[in-house]
């Protein structure tokens, strides 16, 4: 079964496992749209009726079943409200994790399970090996490194990675639109997507207050003395690192550099106050070792466009993993992920807390 979103990517995925010789069959799911979302209507952004569309056209001239799935009422339970949540906590959440974790490889991949499907394949930018060295399934990088999705996906346990199969994990991107316009596939000059699915504008607060009456009222911005500067407009407006969009002047810049739910306060400071040499990780999920037992060194990712840098992960007696780096780094956020690596293995990750 081919997770098909209706873009080039999974549509090249599933032409790709054809030619290598699987009976294939695509899947689209229906998250933010179907019958089962107790969201306004009018807020149903995400997988528009397009995308099925297209992937449908793909199927047909694949020559292959396509079936659609409406999981938008456990989308909006695991992610949508995951997101709303950890907003009004004031921490910064990866929705694309919280989607793959429950929705693409669990959700999706029970069903595929359920239809007897052996594999399941999506147009991720990473590679699945077996290593026999280390007895487990590995998650890597992609061989095109401008395009690699694996920090998205080191939430993966080894029973979804050994049904997992990822055919674009050696290819460029431009070979993947070679081969779709080579075999004109409808949608092989279609756009990649950018913003979160279900926010396609970027405005993440509006969508909060509009679609999910999300209240955030007004707090105080503070600096790291404590002392007030000046009324902010609720903790979903922000986020560690910002500078723009504060809706105050202070002279000289200030950048968000703390923000504290309980108190409901934005705290603002210079530059340099924005880097740590650690941060503290929790719901760990370990891939190439079954579990840390010592400190490791390691490199380490805390944003998915971010630059590898060295650390040690140290683990904890409560589960969760610290992470010191060898240089400290800017505007670490709780809510996002950071991701561990071993050249272009993926050790695991976890979520910033």
């Amino acid at each position: 079964m081919v997770a098909m979103s209706g873009g080039v990517d999974s549509s090249v995925a599933a032409l790709l496992l054809q030619e290598q010789g699987y009976e294939i069959c695509g899947a689209t799911l229906e998250l933010f749209g179907g019958g089962g979302s107790g969201l306004p209507g009018a807020m149903r952004l995400c997988c528009p009726f397009s995308h099925v569309q297209d992937a449908r056209c793909v199927c047909h001239k694949l020559v292959i079943e396509h079936h659609v799935f409406d999981f938008s009422a456990l989308f909006e339970q695991e992610v949508i409200r995951r997101f709303a949540a950890a907003y009004v906590a004031g921490i910064t959440p990866n929705p694309c994790i919280f989607c793959n974790r429950h929705i693409k490889f669990g959700g999706l991949m029970e069903r595929a399970v359920l239809m007897e499907q052996q594999y399941m394949a999506s147009g991720h930018y990473a590679r699945v090996e077996w290593s026999g060295d280390h007895g487990r399934w590995l998650l890597k990088k992609a061989l095109d490194q401008s395009k690699d999705q694996s920090y998205v996906l080191y939430a993966l346990g080894q029973e979804e990675l050994s049904r997992l199969l990822l055919p674009l994990g050696g290819l460029a991107k431009t070979a993947a639109r070679a081969l779709a316009e080579a075999h004109g596939l409808v949608n092989a000059a279609k756009p990649d997507s950018q913003d979160i699915c279900f926010v396609p504008d970027g405005d993440y607060a509006g969508f909060l207050t509009r679609a999910l009456q999300v209240s955030s009222p007004p707090g105080d911005f503070i600096d790291s003395a404590g002392r007030v500067l000046a009324t902010h407009r609720g903790l979903i407006h922000y986020t560690i690192g910002q500078r723009k969009g504060l809706g105050q002047s202070f002279g000289a810049p200030r950048y968000v550099v703390a923000m504290d739910a309980a108190r409901n306060t934005v705290t603002l400071g210079h530059q340099d106050e924005l880097y740590r040499d650690s941060l503290m990780a929790k719901d760990v999920n370990f891939i190439s070792i079954a579990a840390l037992c010592s400190p490791m060194q390691v490199e380490v990712k805390t944003r998915y466009k971010q630059p590898q840098t060295p650390a040690i992960i140290t683990p904890l007696a409560d589960g969760q993993v610290q992470v010191n780096f060898a240089q400290p780094q800017r505007a670490i956020t709780p809510g996002q992920a950071v991701v561990f690596y071993d050249g272009d293995t993926v050790v695991g990750g976890g979520t910033i807390c």
